[in-house]
């Protein structure tokens, strides 16, 4: 990040990228974005700016020189189209990512570069513009801002009232931010009610065990958890447990899984695989906060069971195995193999799973392109 005061040239008007008010500082990496201030260039950075800066470059200037074809206009914009739907993607991803991460205060400009993309792309009446007020809305939340947070929300609520085909995919999160803004008020029974429509939802996109799901539950289970509740919590932390586990371990399986040896040659030789199903950013970011989060309140727990840590702990390791951190997947592989070692009422099928974890732990990580080449040989 390099500063660049500007003298703006007679008759144009450069706007701070965070605030819209006049810039007097240019980025000299792409110099096409501006700022009021460096607090706002910073801030950008941070939040998002690194990771677009050269990205933006074309998107701004895609304009000139003027092309007399219609072909060649077509193409020019269609090629802009596809950057701008992959900058959404991008900047949506990373202030989820961000969220996850707690970082409230870095969310904002990724969201904000989102929500410019997505209107320059779908207008200002998109339902394609509510997950950015979502992650708009979220992140207010963190900052203690409950009134910009009802802003945001309530813009994307509007949106979605008015858009009869709406998927439930954007109805969950909808749901579940509201949640979240609720509890932050302290008014736990609409916070539960908010967050069973959020289940409901995903449930009906995704299905009831869907790590797209498990969120709903993880933020119920806490609410009941701050309504000193246990029971339930206790339960529903359990089942956001078992949802990840499930999926880290198939991930784990896939990637750790020796090829057969096909017989005979040609393509009626080749064996079919399995799809891996892959984290993106947000959703590495959201299995830290999650599993993390339940682990620390299991250990917390007086007389927990070994069945129980066992399980916390093996799906962490597996978490950090598929995210190549050898030396935290080894941690928590310890852990859930000293949980299985204290346990005497375990099922078979766990206890095997973690022992042949511990053994492939101790091996070097097999990435997914190592996956590829094996299955392709």
């Amino acid at each position: 990040m390099t500063l660049n005061p500007l003298a703006n040239p007679k008759g144009v008007k450069l706007l701070c990228e965070l605030c819209q008010k006049p810039a007097f500082i240019q980025c000299t990496q792409c110099r096409v974005t501006y700022y009021c201030g460096k607090e706002h260039q910073r801030a950008d950075w941070e939040g998002i700016h690194e990771k677009i800066c050269q990205l933006l470059i074309p998107l701004r200037t895609m304009s000139l020189p003027f092309l007399p074809s219609e072909e060649e206009r077509k193409k020019r914009e269609d090629e802009k189209l596809r950057r701008q739907l992959h900058m959404i993607e991008l900047t949506r991803t990373t202030g989820q990512k961000l969220l996850f991460e707690g970082k409230h205060a870095q969310a904002v400009p990724a969201a904000m570069q989102s929500l410019r993309f997505s209107i320059d792309v779908h207008g200002l009446n998109s339902i394609e513009l509510v997950p950015s007020y979502l992650i708009l809305g979220e992140a207010s939340i963190g900052l203690g801002k409950l009134s910009q947070a009802e802003e945001y929300l309530a813009q994307a609520q509007w949106t979605v009232l008015k858009t009869p085909d709406c998927g439930n995919a954007i109805k969950s999160r909808l749901y579940r931010n509201l949640g979240l803004l609720y509890a932050a008020q302290g008014n736990f029974e609409e916070s539960l009610r908010q967050l069973a429509d959020d289940i409901y939802h995903a449930s009906e996109e995704f299905g009831t065990d869907d790590i797209h799901t498990s969120g709903g539950y993880f933020h119920m289970a806490n609410v009941f958890f701050r309504q000193n509740r246990m029971d339930i919590a206790d339960s529903l932390y359990t089942r956001v447990t078992d949802i990840w586990h499930t999926h880290l371990l198939k991930i784990v399986k896939i990637r750790t899984r020796t090829p057969s040896t096909p017989s005979g040659v040609g393509p009626a030789a080749t064996q079919p695989r399995d799809e891996e199903e892959a984290l993106d950013e947000a959703q590495e970011a959201e299995a830290k906060q999650v599993l993390n989060s339940i682990h620390d309140i299991r250990e917390q727990t007086p007389d927990e069971t070994a069945t129980v840590m066992a399980k916390i702990s093996h799906a962490l390791a597996m978490l950090y195995y598929v995210l190549t951190d050898t030396e935290r997947a080894k941690e928590y592989a310890k852990k859930a193999m000293n949980a299985v070692e204290a346990s005497n009422e375990m099922e078979s099928t766990m206890s095997l799973d973690i022992i042949e974890f511990v053994r492939i732990a101790n091996q070097p990580p097999i990435s997914k392109e190592s996956t590829f080449l094996q299955a392709s040989m």
